[in-house]
């Protein structure tokens, strides 16, 4: 039976949905560079200013589930056309807070808001485009557009704040929001679950528990160290996600449906794909580190140097569904994997490399991301695909909720790595003051601080001795991605091999 071909009116509607995915990635980074400027406007505290960074991926992670299975249920479009409103209303909100805490606020706003786009574009996308290679290539090209964002978040945040004030940087989505709203309506078709079943609330809050502590305790963790919060939120997770499983298998339509597990490209494509977000998002965090802090470049000047990181993902994601048309899903995914664990180990060669500019790890790191793009784009093409239609948004969400936790796993796992690498491994010159040097032996930022109270060859020795031992920490933390890479490509390799039917 052939499959339908989707027309042009699909492809613009693509065009429109892949601006609320491009604006959501750009906002995840673009408040770094806006936050000291707010900071001192508001006057908020450095807690307040964690807050303000992370309530709006906490809450997007943590919403993601109900949001993806409310849209199956209300209609994906009509979700979506909702959650951008709320979406442009608590961006001006954010723009014009007058007190950090009007700002937190609002950025919970948005991250609920922005729970329900991403899942109700992904389903869209799987609805709309029918064909496999059309919606190989549509999602190649929704998957660009997320990864550009997140690279250009910096660059426009810099640029407008430049010229305008620090509110300007939420100010960025609403135009897209206000495209959306009026041309979603004509463009998008309306899809959903045509036996949908009642909301069950207390699986919404279950899963809010099984999540929200889980990215909570690896986030503190990866920053502040094996805190008491982190294995109370870790063993909160844990916890409420059993219940939240007893509780799904007990109803007659579940918040999730777990029958989409015993499908073996389901559930090894979830897998795969948060290994795979594990070591990516590994890898932004360490060469954003390694162009401030070795090379000394500016936030703006970094975010320059990773553009291209973000154009080779482009060229990755782009290029995944034709090569799966040649050689097959699994041996391009494999292939994709083996080109990324070539790409971290060029990447983990410039770290040897201390007198060397940044054009080895940027080279790298766009290897990487070339090498990825099967992965993501692929897998997940596999992942919606054998979803029932009316389970495509309940897909999305648990697509996008295992990548959110992989990367959540990555900062923390191998960010502690190079930071206990680090601590084990940096001398402090003697005649440091000792409370200059238990601040340099912390951590790599500490180091930096503390270099610039010293005299200016000593504050140079500090400087030398820690990015010496950040480098090494990076060396580790990069072999060890290259075994996570190989094995998973093992794995994939094996386990992807087969095409198989979509669930009905």
């Amino acid at each position: 039976m052939s499959q339908p071909r989707a027309g042009v009116r699909e492809w613009v509607g693509l065009a429109v949905l892949t601006m609320p995915v491009f604006l959501l990635s750009v906002d995840l980074t673009a408040l770094h560079l806006a936050l000291p400027h707010l900071a001192a406007d508001l006057g908020a505290t450095g807690t307040q200013q964690l807050w303000i960074l992370d309530i709006y991926g906490f809450l997007t992670a943590g919403l993601l589930i109900t949001m993806g299975t409310l849209g199956d249920r209300i209609g994906r479009r009509r979700l979506l056309l909702i959650g951008a409103a709320a979406f442009g209303l608590a961006s001006v909100a954010a723009a014009f807070s007058t007190s950090a805490e009007m700002l937190i606020v609002t950025r919970a706003l948005l991250g609920v808001a922005g729970a329900t786009l991403m899942p109700s574009t992904l389903a869209l996308i799987s609805n709309m485009f029918q064909n496999d290679r059309q919606r190989g290539l549509a999602i190649g090209v929704w998957g660009s557009c997320f990864a550009v964002g997140g690279a250009l978040g910096p660059v426009l945040s810099g640029i407008l704040l430049e010229w305008f004030w620090w509110g300007s940087v939420f100010l960025l989505g609403v135009p897209a929001m206000v495209v959306l709203l009026l041309a979603g309506p004509m463009l998008l078709p309306e899809f959903r679950d045509p036996e949908p079943g009642r909301l069950d609330p207390l699986s919404v809050v279950l899963s809010l528990l099984a999540i929200l502590p889980l990215v909570y305790a690896l986030k503190t963790g990866a920053k502040e160290g094996w805190q008491p919060s982190v294995p109370a939120g870790l063993v909160i997770g844990v916890v409420a996600a059993i219940l939240f499983v007893r509780r799904q298998r007990g109803l007659a339509k579940p918040l999730m449906d777990l029958s989409l597990f015993r499908h073996r490209v389901f559930s090894v494509g979830l897998g795969s794909m948060a290994v795979g977000q594990l070591v990516q998002a590994a890898l932004i965090l360490f060469l954003a580190q390694y162009l401030q802090l070795v090379q000394g470049m500016s936030p703006l000047q970094a975010g320059l140097w990773m553009v291209p990181f973000a154009a080779a993902n482009v060229i990755g994601s782009m290029g995944a569904p034709a090569l799966a048309a040649r050689i097959g899903t699994h041996r391009a995914v494999a292939y994709g994997l083996v080109l990324m664990a070539v790409g971290w180990l060029l990447f983990t060669l410039a770290q040897s490399r201390t007198d060397s500019g940044p054009a080895l790890a940027v080279i790298g790191a766009m290897v990487i991301s070339i090498g990825i793009g099967p992965l993501l784009i692929l897998v997940l093409d596999r992942v919606i695909a054998v979803a029932p239609r009316e389970k495509s948004g309940a897909a999305s969400s648990l697509s996008e909720t295992s990548s959110e936790v992989g990367m959540a796993l990555g900062v923390a796992t191998l960010g502690s790595l190079v930071t206990a690498v680090y601590r084990g491994g940096v001398e402090v010159p003697a005649g440091v003051p000792e409370p200059v040097a238990a601040a340099a032996r912390d951590n790599m930022p500490g180091a930096l601080g503390a270099a610039q109270t010293l005299p200016a060859d000593l504050g140079g020795e500090v400087l030398a001795a820690a990015r010496a031992a950040f480098q090494t920490g990076l060396t580790v933390a990069g072999y060890t991605s290259i075994v996570i890479i190989l094995v998973l490509a093992a794995l994939t390799a094996r386990y992807l091999r087969d095409r198989e039917q979509a669930l009905v």
